[in-house]
């Protein structure tokens, strides 16, 4: 059997702020990180090529993506794959890439073999947007954006509603 591909997909915004703030606040681990939809990226011993990442709540309860570093190029580049816990579908790769542009940083968020017609698909054409506009603003003003903090209060609000595979013992590190 043979799954189709959606082809990729590139998400950019043009950030008023100086690469390095943009890169350590988007390679940012054990904090949480607003437009990761509130999540602390953990690893077990820093962020680097073939380190295991795993999106977790504050609390350490739930893991809602699991992944692995493919590149790790600082201030520049950063790729992972990526699977959503609560989904069947495969690993896909996101790729985030920052670039010095008109006094500020072009960055763009790339996704790549994501199965067509998937939730995963879904999710990310949903959640992208997302993502680089609260990085966008929380680089450019400190804070999300007014309608980045009422997602991150109604996502807040929705944790006890989790689904019980997306429960972080059951994504240790060895298993993602």
């Amino acid at each position: 059997m043979t799954t189709e591909l959606a082809e990729k997909a590139v998400y950019r915004v043009h950030i008023n702020a100086p690469i390095e703030k943009v890169w350590s606040e988007l390679v940012k681990t054990d904090e949480v990180l607003p437009f990761f939809f509130g999540a602390v990226c953990n690893t077990e011993d820093g962020l680097k090529v073939g380190a295991k990442i795993a999106m977790r709540t504050k609390d350490d309860k739930y893991t809602s993506v699991v992944g692995e570093v493919l590149e790790f190029d600082p201030p520049y580049r950063y790729s992972h794959t990526l699977k959503f816990t609560n989904m069947d579908d495969p690993y896909s790769t996101v790729i985030y890439e920052l670039s010095e542009k008109d006094g500020g940083v072009e960055f763009s968020l790339t996704t790549l073999n994501v199965p067509a017609g998937t939730k995963t698909e879904k999710s990310m054409a949903q959640g992208s947007p997302f993502i680089i506009n609260t990085l966008k603003a929380l680089c450019e003003t400190g804070r999300p954006t007014l309608s980045g903090r009422l997602m991150l209060g109604m996502i807040s609000l929705m944790t006890p509603f989790t689904p019980k595979e997306c429960l972080s013992k059951n994504w240790p590190y060895e298993k993602i």
